[in-house]
């Protein structure tokens, strides 16, 4: 299965015929210009592409009225003056003798890619669709959108596969209130928006899109809107909402199917790339989205305070239909360690660098450097059989070996004791560990022994250290100690997931409890270790499973699934080789890109999990910005 790119040249047939200044920017190179993208970066050749075709009216007829439907139909044989006389009865729409051709091909083209996706033709894809849909409402148009794709590909994916948990993620710079009214009180529909909204006074102007619209009757809970009521939200400010509002809820519905809408020619681009497996670009050299202020984060990220009343809003208004947010694991700021008056947080470095981008967004797109695919994805160096690891298709069961005087010499540098046949299994994690470290390999997984598994791990270190990786996250799972003589100089982040109680020897070594509520273990990844890996933006993830490290199959997938974005999937997973039959498949499987199995029905964090994790956020919010959800009492 792959990604599959859904598109007809017909849809740009459209365009404005009078002069209108707030109609003019939707023209048909908003389309162009992301085909363009996608064809300039080697991605359209590589997607599965499929020619949109109409959706019927009867399909149409899942969302929109009888009545509205027919009026679209009948601008086919309108002339210019009456086309402009009915769009000025709608907002922000222009009609056009082939609007109603485009926007049925805009449907049928959501239609399609939801079918490819559920019938498991591909694994995911992307639906390059004009005129947009999000704005349009059951019988009206509005903001540029006719009919409403995204909602059309909800209502098409309940009534031909059943599905009755859907999540729909709305990143554009509006909020979209048609999909909004269409499942205001749908429960098996969950609609998240973030958008610019400046407390109401930006378009569609609307008390409705706030924080606290949360949906109505027994679709409560299941409206999430994130108003930025500040210009100039980045990287860590979308990040905050990811892990603290967005991932949490998603999790604990279970989403079926998840639907996407975005209009933006950079956002098109990169989710095209990451849909296809490409590694990620460095965070840190991404551009601040949905803003007027077109600054580059140069050197790490700026977290913004209104970022964070924003998130609070967000999660006040919602806790009461949510289990993952009553578990409320979030330190709220202090003013007396930032004033009010600090309008950004530094997550990482000294001082925020920023440059301006002087002209559109095509330089900033060929600035973007999208790392190329590895010829290996996940690659295996284990002492177990291949077969007996029920390894999935694609996965190399690798049999290279460094020199072995090579691994002796550093197994004798760093005082490690290794029987012979651990010094022959180190050689072929060595070799892994370079492979991925040269590009060949995008992520690996490794079995040793138990008594070698510390010593291992302490080469590892040593060795991406010695070929000059600035920063390496290690998550030790288990009886793991860190390397006494490893420095710490911040160029190591050790985690340690063990024992009963949280410890913090320093900003860069700590200590935590492994959950076992399947909530405690989410507030875990989604409250500790993604903001701190996001945070320190490692060159590579060293995850290690030890003696005793208590993880079940679904947890060590989901925990490797969800290190490999920080790290671009640049993840080395060593396991102890008890636990490999158990482990190998579902660990292959999330780092080769595929779902995670589930961790089964949700359970409320305790409040021993939860005292442990404000325990470490109390003390480490102050080095690690990225723990920082709540705003200060006014």
């Amino acid at each position: 299965m792959g990604t599959a790119l859904v598109y007809h040249e017909d849809m740009t047939a459209t365009r404005l015929l009078w002069d209108d200044p707030e109609c003019e920017i939707e023209c048909p190179e908003r389309l162009t210009a992301a085909l363009d993208g996608l064809r300039q970066r080697g991605l359209e050749e590589r997607c599965l592409c499929l020619s949109a075709c109409e959706a019927s009216e009867e399909e149409l007829g899942l969302v929109h009225s009888p009545e509205y439907i027919a009026l679209v139909q009948k601008t086919q044989t309108l002339d210019k003056e009456e086309l402009h006389a009915l769009s000025k009865q709608y907002n922000a729409v222009y009609f056009h003798p082939d609007t109603f051709h485009c926007a049925r091909l805009a449907a049928g083209a959501a239609l399609q890619l939801v079918d490819a996706v559920l019938t498991g033709a591909v694994h995911n894809g992307l639906a390059l669709v004009r005129p947009p849909g999000h704005h349009s409402q059951r019988a009206a148009a509005n903001g540029f959108c006719v009919f409403n794709n995204v909602a059309l590909a909800a209502k098409h994916a309940k009534q031909k596969y059943g599905l009755q948990r859907i999540l729909i993620v709305d990143w554009d710079v509006h909020h979209g209130q048609g999909i909004q009214y269409i499942f205001n009180d749908d429960p098996s529909v969950l609609y998240f928006s973030w958008h610019r909204y400046e407390h109401g006074s930006f378009w569609p102007f609307l008390p409705e899109s706030d924080a606290d619209a949360v949906g109505q009757g027994q679709g409560q809970g299941f409206t999430v809107n994130l108003p930025w009521n500040q210009v100039g939200m980045g990287n860590a400010d979308y990040l905050a909402a990811f892990l603290h509002v967005l991932l949490p809820l998603a999790f604990e519905v279970t989403v079926c199917l998840i639907l996407s809408w975005c209009w933006c020619r950079l956002d098109l681009t990169l989710l095209s790339g990451t849909l296809r497996g490409r590694c990620r670009p460095p965070l840190s050299a991404l551009p601040i989205s949905h803003s007027c202020c077109r600054c580059w984060l140069v050197a790490g990220f700026v977290l913004c305070w209104s970022a964070l009343e924003s998130i609070q809003s967000v999660q006040t208004a919602q806790t009461p239909y949510w289990t993952s947010l009553q578990q409320n694991v979030a330190p709220v700021l202090s003013s007396s360690t930032h004033s009010p008056e600090e309008r950004s947080l530094r997550l990482l470095g000294e001082s925020p660098t920023c440059a301006v981008a002087e002209d559109s967004l095509s330089p900033l797109l060929d600035q973007l450097c999208l790392r190329p695919a590895p010829p290996i994805c996940t690659a295996v160096a284990s002492t177990v059989p291949g077969a007996a690891l029920c390894l999935p298709p694609g996965v190399l069961h690798q049999e290279g070996s460094v020199l072995r005087e090579e691994t002796e010499a550093w197994a004798r540098l760093h005082k490690s004791r290794f029987q012979d046949e651990d010094l022959a299994t180190l050689g072929k994690i060595l070799c892994l560990l370079d492979g991925i470290m040269d590009g060949q390999i995008r992520n690996a997984i490794a079995t040793t022994t138990a008594l070698a598994t510390a010593a291992t791990l302490d080469v590892l270190i040593q060795r991406c250290l010695a070929r000059r990786a600035q920063r390496v996250l290690c998550v030790a799972l288990g009886q793991l100690d860190r390397p006494l003589d490893l420095a710490d100089d911040g160029r190591i982040l050790w985690l340690n997931i063990r024992g009963k109680d949280a410890a913090i020897q320093s900003m860069f070594h700590f200590s935590t409890p492994l959950p076992q509520t399947t909530g405690g273990f989410l507030s875990l990844i989604l409250g500790l270790v993604l903001p701190l890996a996001y945070g320190f933006q490692p060159d590579m993830v060293l995850m290690a499973l030890g003696p005793a490290h208590g993880l079940q199959n679904a947890q060590a997938a989901l925990l490797a699934a969800m290190l490999r974005s920080p790290v671009g999937g640049r993840i080395l997973a060593v396991v102890e080789e008890e636990s490999i039959r158990l482990l190998a498949r579902s660990l292959a499987q999330a780092l080769h890109g595929e779902t995670p199995p589930s961790l089964g029905p949700f359970s409320k964090a305790t409040p021993e999990e939860i005292q442990a994790l404000m325990f470490l956020k109390a003390r480490l919010e102050a080095r690690w910005k990225l723990l920082q959800v709540a705003a200060p009492p006014p």
